[in-house]
């Protein structure tokens, strides 16, 4: 590797970090999207006492498609111990923004967990995103305690989650 993809690589890093973590100790905005799928519109007062994983993805993201089948292995296992899965769908493309192409992707891949469509970027915006996938955990409390952005990581991540599940809501 030379020198200056080093340095790029390091500042990618640097600046990956940075953004991961603007949001953390920070109460969880609530998601106002009006259309959801698999599922209604929930607040964060709605979702205290649960463990709340906020995931930004896209049908068309090959990196959003890689981390998939993880975040729906954590629903299945941990939803009866209080773990929420919110699979904000922000479209990077034009035709992501079709909702029944999102509800086939949904029905195709056996996605069962809330789907807010967020093909304005509210949601995205409120919570400072920049980046597909990002997965953003959420205590008991509506505190946003870690974030994930991009693959890898999966033994980290679910340790987290027990982590969260574990703790007193109080």
């Amino acid at each position: 590797m030379n020198v200056r993809r080093l340095a790029a690589a390091i500042v990618a890093a640097v600046l990956l970090g940075s953004a991961a973590e603007a949001g953390i100790g920070m109460k969880a905005p609530d998601i106002q999207n009006e259309t959801w799928l698999n599922g209604t519109p929930v607040s964060f007062a709605e979702l205290r006492g649960k463990v709340v994983m906020v995931e930004f993805w896209t049908f068309g993201c090959y990196n959003c498609r890689n981390v998939e089948p993880y975040v729906r292995e954590w629903y299945e296992r941990f939803r009866e111990q209080g773990f929420v899965v919110i699979g904000v769908h922000s479209p990077e493309f034009n035709y992501e923004k079709n909702v029944e192409k999102v509800k086939a992707y949904l029905k195709d891949k056996d996605i069962r967990y809330p789907v807010p469509i967020d093909n304005d970027f509210a949601t995205w915006n409120r919570y400072g995103n920049r980046y597909w996938p990002a997965m953003y955990l959420i205590d008991k409390r509506g505190i946003i305690r870690t974030v994930r952005i991009g693959e890898g990581g999966y033994a980290e991540t679910e340790r987290w989650i027990k982590s969260l599940l574990a703790e007193s809501d109080t």
